[in-house]
C-alpha cells in the first residue's frame, strides 16, 4: 500500500507551521519541511524557520541540511523527503509535509525521472526566475520557443514549464520531441492535500507585520553575517526574498524605507503566486488556519479509510 501523507501547504505568513504542529501532535505525526529556503543553514530569520520551542514540540526534518552555497533542488528534496517518509511510515508515524514550495511538493508526489540528466545550473536559474517573476513570465517565453508545449501546459503549471524550458535550453529542441520525458508518474503516496487560506487583506496585513518582525529580529545583521562568511550576494539562496533586499540596501545604496516597502510588496506578490499555484490543483481541500477541529476531523477520516 502507498504510504499515507498529510500535506499542509499555503502562502507565506499564513500560519502553516503552527497549524501543522497542532495537527501532528494530534495524530502522532512528524513534520517534513517543504520549503525551498529553510534547507539552508545560517538563514533563519528571513526564512521564518521553526523556533527551538516549535522543534521541541514536534520534530522537523529537512531544515538546515545544506550550506547557502550548496546546490539544492526539487529532485534532491524529493529523494530526501521520500527516504524520511519511508522511515516514518515503517515506524507507524504520520508524515506531515508542510511548506509553501509547490514545485517541491509536486516533485515528491510524482517524481522527476527523465531520459537524460537535468542541467542543475539551468534548473536553478529558471526556478529563481519563476520565484521572482511568476509562472506566466516563463510561460510567455515557452510560447516563443515551443508553442505546441505551451498550448498544452497551463500557465500556472510551473513544474512543467520549467521542465520544458530546461529541455529546450539543453537540446535546442522542443519537449514535444521528447514526450517520454514529459509525463508524470502516478502519485507515489496516498496524500491528503490541505491548503490554508485567508481573506486577502487579512493575509497581506499579516505579511506586512511579519516583515516588520523579521526586521526587528535582526534580518539585516543576519545578512551581514552571511556576507562576512563569504556567501556572495549572487548565490541562489542570497537572491531569495528578504536576502536580496538586504544586500540591495547594503551594496546598492537603496534607501532603508524603500527597501522595507519593496520587501513587503514582493512578499505579498510571492504569496499571490503561491496561491495561484495551489488553486490549479483540484485535489486540494481549502481551510482557514483557525478551523482546527474541521481539519482534525478530515485527517481522522483520511487515516481511518482503507
Amino acid at each position: 500500500m502507498k504510504p499515507k501523507i498529510i500535506i499542509i501547504c499555503g502562502p507565506t505568513g499564513i500560519g502553516k507551521t503552527s497549524t501543522a504542529i497542532e495537527l501532528a501532535k494530534a495524530f502522532n505525526g512528524r513534520i517534513i519541511s517543504a520549503d525551498s529556503m529553510q534547507v539552508y543553514r545560517y538563514m533563519d530569520i528571513g526564512t521564518a524557520k521553526p523556533t527551538d520551542a516549535e522543534k521541541e514540540a514536534i520534530t522537523h526534518y529537512l531544515v538546515d541540511v545544506v550550506d547557502p552555497d550548496e546546490p539544492f533542488d526539487a529532485a534532491r528534496f524529493s529523494e530526501m523527503a521520500g527516504e524520511k517518509i519511508k522511515d516514518l511510515h515503517g515506524k507507524g508515524i504520520v508524515p506531515f509535509i508542510t511548506g509553501g514550495t509547490g514545485l517541491y511538493i509536486k516533485a515528491l508526489l510524482h517524481g522527476l525521472s527523465r531520459a537524460r540528466p537535468a542541467d542543475p545550473a539551468i534548473l536553478e536559474r529558471l526556478t529563481m526566475e519563476v520565484e521572482m517573476n511568476g509562472s506566466a513570465f516563463l510561460h510567455s517565453r515557452l510560447k516563443k520557443c515551443d508553442p505546441e508545449a505551451a498550448g498544452k501546459i497551463h500557465p500556472n503549471d510551473t513544474f512543467r514549464i520549467i521542465r520544458a524550458l530546461e529541455i529546450f535550453e539543453m537540446t535546442g529542441k522542443p519537449i514535444s520531441n521528447f514526450n517520454q520525458e514529459h509525463g508524470f508518474k502516478d502519485n507515489f503516496y496516498h496524500a491528503l492535500k490541505i491548503c490554508l487560506e485567508l481573506d486577502r487583506e487579512v493575509l497581506y496585513d499579516r505579511i506586512n507585520k511579519r516583515v516588520e518582525s523579521m526586521i526587528s529580529q535582526g534580518l539585516l545583521d543576519e545578512v551581514k553575517t552571511l556576507l562576512a562568511k563569504g556567501y556572495h550576494q549572487d548565490l541562489k539562496s542570497m537572491q531569495s526574498i528578504g536576502y536580496r533586499h538586504m544586500t540591495g540596501f547594503l551594496n546598492r545604496g537603496i534607501h532603508w524605507e524603500e527597501t522595507i516597502e519593496t520587501l513587503k510588496r514582493d512578499t505579498r506578490r510571492y504569496a499571490k503566486r503561491q496561491l495561484t499555484w495551489f488553486r490549479a490543483d483540484p485535489e486540494i481541500k481549502w481551510f482557514e488556519p483557525g478551523q482546527k477541529e474541521k481539519l482534525k476531523a478530515i485527517i481522522k477520516d483520511f487515516l481511518k479509510a482503507d
